[in-house]
């Protein structure tokens, strides 16, 4: 299945509204990842959707772009069950001290008002600081 998703891309210092298309491939295990932007191609082979494109959100920090969409918001992240049922297409917007509920969960190619897109470091950093966040 080749599936494609548009995805605006903020920052890179052009001033204008910047797009990357997206393909999505399933092959078995494998979950393929191709970003087309500008005259560029990034590409990415993981075990599910949300890590290959945060290998991808990686080479975009090069150009100083980043995705604004749900899968580089600072505000979500995948959990393990839904994660594996949705081969990480699916994810949960996370708020600090609380559990995510069936209502967080967000299309990581999706956008929304509520979207912070940040870098791969501020990402993860979020991240750390949400479970530090949770009760024990």
């Amino acid at each position: 299945m080749d599936h494609q998703r548009t995805v605006f891309l903020v920052g890179g210092g052009t001033g204008g509204d910047e797009e990357a298309v997206f393909t999505l491939h399933l092959e078995g295990a494998v979950c393929s990842l191709t970003c087309a932007y500008r005259d560029k191609v990034i590409k990415a082979e993981e075990e599910d959707f949300f890590e290959a494109l945060f290998q991808i959100r990686q080479g975009l920090e090069v150009d100083g772009l980043l995705p604004f969409c749900y899968g580089a918001s600072a505000n979500v992240y995948p959990e393990n069950t839904v994660m594996e049922k949705s081969r990480g297409l699916m994810a949960c917007k996370v708020k600090m001290g609380q559990l995510p509920q069936k209502t967080d969960l967000v299309d990581i190619f999706d956008d929304g008002p509520d979207v912070i897109p940040v870098f791969v470091q501020m990402h993860q950093e979020f991240w750390e600081e949400w479970l530090a966040s949770l009760p024990s």
